[in-house]
């Protein structure tokens, strides 16, 4: 699967843009604009996208990818 492929999977099962959920990220003091917030580690993110959205891993982890700037 691509990585445009599991963006598209997450927002159409979360309803939410990979961009928003950033932004949610921000708010939790998970991430900030640069990437992860400092002595963050992805498993929190992760954590985080499984509990409440019920994400899988690889669909976290991409997520994660995306907050630290991937975009293709």
């Amino acid at each position: 699967m691509s990585f445009q492929a599991y963006l598209d999977n997450i927002q159409s099962k979360t309803g939410q843009f990979p961009d928003d959920l950033q932004a949610q990220a921000i708010d939790k003091g998970l991430a900030d604009d640069a990437g992860l917030a400092p002595g963050v580690k992805a498993g929190a993110v992760i954590d985080w996208l499984k509990a409440d959205f019920g994400l899988g891993h690889g669909h976290a982890m991409a997520i994660v990818a995306w907050i630290k700037g991937k975009r293709s």
